[in-house]
């Protein structure tokens, strides 16, 4: 294997946040060729391993599948002071910890950056939570939807002519977890360089306003900010969907180049001319005259037909697809966002890919999402404890593992 396609080879992570923030953060690490151990409560485990939308019982959900592949687990109960000193024990010779607790709670367990750095001064401890560390709502739980609203995220999604809406991806969890990541990486290379550790910190809220850049522009430039555009851009026209015979088609007139180029090809040239679409500054004031126009041309054609003819006049454009022909499409393919991983059940199932490549390739992490506590003997083993010290933990309710694997093992 090449290592230049896992340059975190030989990293260990400690993964104590649940759901899905501090696990995307777990999983990009992972791609990475981080050796991630999921430290789980029993018997349940990760909250996420209940979001389960197949029906099926007991089966290992699908979307817990996705982010969770690459990872081991083990189950313990930290709340114990036998629990917490295995955890400090496994921190010892740990790079990362990552934790997603309320801001405190992990301290008064005694296990906050404090505590693990006292441990382990290299270690890196991320944190990342809904309102952030400090301020007057820090002590404030939240989840993606709340800090969406809260941020001003969903005030400016959707149309104009109806309430609000949440974009339909969990835009903070998932940005939360990317700006882990990145602040993990940058806080290993400080610790290259220094060879301390410290405390990495980013929020719900952090990572939804991160998106906010346009609009905050706008509000402290002293200018009206807009609130719902549908898929229309706040400062450019046009840039947004438009009503094609069979669909919607996404275009981009990002300049006035690309602009006269759109008007020709859909027949209307002396659109380009028109005092009302002249100039950026008239398109984007005249935005709502414009888009009934581009709509009554783009009708006379499907999305293909259209997509075809702008894209080979240079003009940015694309239907828009579902989320089922996004996957499927050869391009998403080529680029190695959709990868064959090791399912629970057994098997392979495809899912989402690692979307960094270096030198046009990546290994990602593909075995499968672990069992609640499947390893945890293989962990305490490591840490020198037998078997029986590890029965003995298991007898007095400090460590765990699944019934499932419990039975697989005695199969054997």
């Amino acid at each position: 294997m090449d290592l230049a396609q896992q340059p975190l080879k030989g990293v260990k992570v400690l993964e104590l946040s649940q759901i899905m923030a501090g696990p995307i953060c777990g999983l990009m690490l992972a791609d990475l060729g981080a050796e991630v151990i999921k430290v789980e409560k029993f018997p349940k485990g990760d909250d996420a391993r209940a979001y389960n939308n197949s029906g099926a019982q007991g089966e290992v959900s699908r979307s817990f599948q996705t982010i969770n592949r690459g990872k081991k687990s083990i189950a313990l109960d930290i709340r114990t002071e036998r629990g917490k000193a295995l955890l400090l024990e496994m921190v010892r010779d740990a790079d990362v910890v990552t934790e997603n607790f309320r801001p405190g709670t992990m301290q008064r367990l005694g296990l906050g950056p404090d505590d693990m750095l006292a441990v382990n001064p290299a270690l890196i401890y991320v944190s990342i939570n809904g309102f952030g560390s400090q301020g007057p709502l820090a002590d404030r739980g939240g989840f993606d939807l709340v800090l969406q609203a809260f941020s001003g995220l969903i005030h400016v999604t959707g149309e104009a002519d109806r309430r609000p809406v949440k974009p339909g991806v969990p835009l903070a969890d998932v940005n939360a977890g990317i700006l882990a990541c990145l602040g993990t990486l940058s806080a290993y290379i400080h610790r290259l360089r220094s060879g301390t550790g410290q405390w990495v910190q980013t929020s719900l809220l952090q990572a939804s306003t991160q998106y906010l850049y346009w609009y905050a522009a706008m509000h402290f430039g002293g200018g009206a900010v807009p609130t719902r555009l549908g898929t229309a851009h706040p400062v450019i026209a046009p840039y947004q969907t438009y009503t094609c015979a069979d669909g919607e088609l996404a275009l981009g007139g990002g300049n006035d180049s690309i602009w006269q180029r759109i008007a020709s090809i859909v027949g209307h040239p002396e659109w380009s001319q028109d005092p009302r679409f002249a100039s950026a500054k008239d398109r984007l004031e005249n935005r709502q005259a414009l888009a009934a126009l581009m709509d009554g041309a783009l009708k006379q054609k499907s999305r293909a037909d259209w997509e075809q003819l702008f894209t080979a006049a240079g003009v940015p454009a694309s239907s828009v697809q579902s989320v089922g022909e996004a996957l499927d499409h050869p391009q998403t393919h080529a680029i190695g966002m959709v990868i064959d991983a090791e399912a629970a059940e057994g098997g392979m199932l495809k899912t989402i890919g690692f979307p960094i490549h270096f030198n046009g390739k990546n290994s990602p992490a593909i075995s499968r999402a672990p069992k609640v506590g499947e390893h945890t003997r293989e962990i305490l083993g490591e840490r020198g404890l037998d078997v029986e010290a590890i029965d003995a933990l298991m007898a007095e309710r400090v460590c765990f593992e699944s019934e499932a694997v419990q039975a697989e093992e005695a199969s054997q």
